[in-house]
């Protein structure tokens, strides 16, 4: 994300409000927002529950109800609400009493403690609310790509389509997001990343199939990444590809290492390394390139 401040016509004081609102000081107001991006988080684990197990399977997320998958029963409203349900009903099902696994419990706290923790680094990095908007989707497309390509190898369309248009979406109409002022020139900031992050990965997922013989990059993937070039932009997107494709490397070559005799049965799913290294974008990117920019020789001093 740019800086804010630089823009002009748009200062501090019109761009970071909500952080004057919620003074370090003042720890009653950052109680206030942290407490409703807690919950907000925990709404979404549970909703993206429901993605990873359905979703895979072809299942609808609106028609059918939240149910027991033993017995079949509806869950009560108040028995789903996010971490309080599971806690009440501590574990088990109040129809039949079957344990219900904890992976539900696990990933609303998970994603409760990560959309405050994006709230608190927004507001401790000086950036404008609305950047909220974009970090947000892009940390639920990074939960669901993990856990589904993790176990079921692929990256659904059903996640990435609908992540690009809320990037493109809310680029537009809040273009603060982006650091800029006018509506047009965020929109177009967010498409043209979108474009050329998914032309070349295209480009080099077909070159490479075609020399390879074999995939070499999934489709999954290419939507995954113009996804993300959506929100968070075209150096977020670069960041998130190398920094996945370093991590994704370093890990083929430790099991290849391991398995010494079955190299050729390798498979690894690229999505889980690109979803954590996008987290890592929104977190810490921007200074780990800063980093690595400042480490690199400067053109200017053998002159």
């Amino acid at each position: 994300m740019l800086n804010l401040t630089s823009v002009p016509g748009l200062t501090e004081d019109t761009s970071n409000w909500w952080i004057r609102m919620a003074d370090f000081e003042g720890w009653w107001s950052w109680g206030f927002f942290c407490f409703w991006a807690f919950v907000f988080g925990g709404c979404m684990g549970s909703f993206l529950n429901v993605c990873v197990l359905r979703i895979p399977r072809g299942e609808s997320l609106l028609t059918a109800p939240s149910h027991c998958p033993v017995c079949g029963t509806n869950i009560r409203w108040y028995d789903n609400l996010p971490i309080l349900g599971y806690l009440n009903l501590r574990g088990r099902c109040r129809a039949c009493h079957t344990r219900i696994h904890p992976r539900y419990l696990i990933m609303e706290v998970v994603c409760a403690l990560l959309f405050t923790a994006i709230l608190m680094k927004a507001g401790w990095s000086g950036q404008p609310a609305a950047v909220l908007l974009l970090y947000y989707p892009m940390a639920s497309l990074a939960v669901t790509t993990f856990l589904i390509d993790l176990r079921w190898r692929i990256i659904p369309d059903a996640t990435t389509w609908p992540a690009m248009a809320v990037g493109l979406l809310f680029a537009t109409v809040f273009p603060a997001a982006n650091g800029m002022t006018e509506w047009y020139a965020s929109g177009l900031y967010a498409l043209i990343s979108l474009v050329i992050v998914g032309g070349g990965l295209a480009l080099f997922a077909i070159i490479g199939r075609l020399l390879a013989r074999q995939e070499v990059f999934g489709w999954g993937d290419v939507k995954f990444m113009m996804a993300a070039a959506a929100l968070l932009g075209l150096p977020g997107a670069l960041f998130t590809l190398f920094a996945g494709s370093l991590a994704g490397s370093a890990y083929g070559i430790a099991l290849a290492c391991r398995r010494s005799g079955r190299r050729r049965s390798l498979h690894i799913p690229f999505g889980p390394f690109l979803a954590v290294s996008a987290l890592l974008w929104i977190f810490a990117g921007e200074k780990l390139l800063r980093l690595y920019l400042s480490l690199l020789p400067d053109p200017g001093a053998g002159m």
